[in-house]
């Protein structure tokens, strides 16, 4: 049975686990970015917030065996992000997703196939880069992926 929350109208695009998935950073593509080929873009996002000033954390997020592992990683040292990371996630976000764009074909085909929908990550838990369990979170991730068609339509 579907999770009751997730929108399953048709009217907008939603990602979280089906047929969009691999707009999500926890879908199993590999990106190549800054010289390292990630297992997904989560690993890449969350290694981001230590490549600086705490490598040995990253390289434990590189090894992760899943998206979900690496998540949990990098929550164990939240005291260690760099001081003002907050300002930067989306813009690393966004690179990471292009990256991840420009290097699988049927990510490509994928996005053209949403139109001019609205695309969502219909998660009911992330309000930032979801829209949360209210529908009206911030929706980081829909409005990197919505920016990434309009801009990469020829791709």
């Amino acid at each position: 049975m579907r999770d009751p929350h997730l929108e399953t109208s048709g009217k907008i695009i939603g990602f979280y686990e089906r047929e969009f998935y691999c707009f999500s950073n926890f879908s199993s593509f590999a990106v190549e970015w800054k010289g390292c080929l990630w297992q997904t873009s989560e690993h890449a996002y969350q290694a981001a917030k230590f490549m600086d000033k705490h490598p040995e954390i990253a390289d434990q997020i590189f090894n992760a065996k899943s998206a979900h592992d690496a998540q949990k990683i990098a929550k164990k040292y939240k005291d260690k992000r760099p001081v003002g990371w907050s300002r930067r996630k989306v813009s690393v976000m966004e690179e990471i997703c292009l990256n991840k764009l420009q290097q699988h074909p049927y990510i490509q085909k994928k996005l053209l196939q949403t139109g001019d929908k609205q695309i969502v990550e219909d998660s009911p838990d992330d309000d930032f880069w979801g829209w949360g369990s209210k529908r009206d979170g911030r929706d980081e991730m829909g409005r990197i992926w919505m920016k990434l068609r309009k801009n990469n339509l020829k791709i």
